[in-house]
């Protein structure tokens, strides 16, 4: 069985790429070959003709692997919306097959794999396909990365119970401060409650721009689960 995981967010803009590249980063320095995939990509810049999708750079960059973009990013689009909507309006589709095939090529090169969604878990891909289906797809726990503030606990116990619903492994919660937030009553309380109403373990919480993210990493990495 391969080993990896996929990384979804309770939403958009809770820092999944930035969790994403630390956990490669920590793989590497435990010297894991890691490989690392960013299937779509909306919100792309254009320069000099081509789409520039910044996620799957960082990604690349953070693992320092030559697998061709083709392979780490089968898909750019310009909006930032969701997929499905943005390739529409480029009048393209999104092929899951396409998609699930570049994964297992880079598996078989690679012995840990990283891959980031967009969104979250029910983002769709396609009129048919959503996250959710990629993730069961191709079989790996998943990394919850949920923001810290008020609303968390909703987004993401609904987020659990997709991923449940799909018999799909969790290999933790990670709660990200992506932004500068002040630590309030929902942010200090908030955590604990997610943990112990949705029996899944909160991997870390890191702190806005916090040292601390190696040392989550390193208990997430550690769970048999990712493994």
């Amino acid at each position: 069985m391969v080993k990896g995981l996929f990384i979804t967010g309770t939403d958009t803009g809770v820092g999944k790429t930035y969790v994403a590249a630390g956990l490669v980063t920590a793989l590497r320095r435990r010297g894991v070959n890691v490989g690392v995939m960013k299937p779509a990509e909306t919100g792309c810049s254009m320069r000099f003709g081509q789409l520039i999708p910044k996620d799957a750079q960082r990604l690349i960059k953070a693992a320092g692997v030559r697998d061709s973009l083709a392979l780490v990013n089968p898909y750019r689009f310009r909006k930032p919306l969701a997929p499905f909507v943005a390739a529409g309006l480029e009048r393209k589709q999104v092929n899951m097959r396409e998609i699930i095939n570049a994964y297992h090529t880079l598996s078989t090169r690679h012995e840990f794999m990283i891959v980031e969604g967009a969104g979250g878990i029910m983002v769709p891909l396609s009129r048919s396909a959503t996250y959710l289906d990629l993730a069961y797809s191709i079989g790996i726990p998943v990394l919850i990365v949920a923001r810290p503030g008020l609303g968390t606990i909703n987004h993401t116990l609904l987020t659990v119970s997709a991923l449940r619903e799909r018999n799909i492994p969790i290999a933790g919660i990670m709660i990200n401060y992506a932004k500068d937030w002040k630590t309030g009553l929902a942010e200090q309380t908030s955590p604990e409650l997610i943990e112990k109403m949705s029996n899944v373990k909160i991997a870390g919480i890191i702190l806005y721009l916090s040292k601390e993210f190696d040392h989550s990493a390193g208990r997430l990495l550690e769970s048999p689960l990712s493994g």
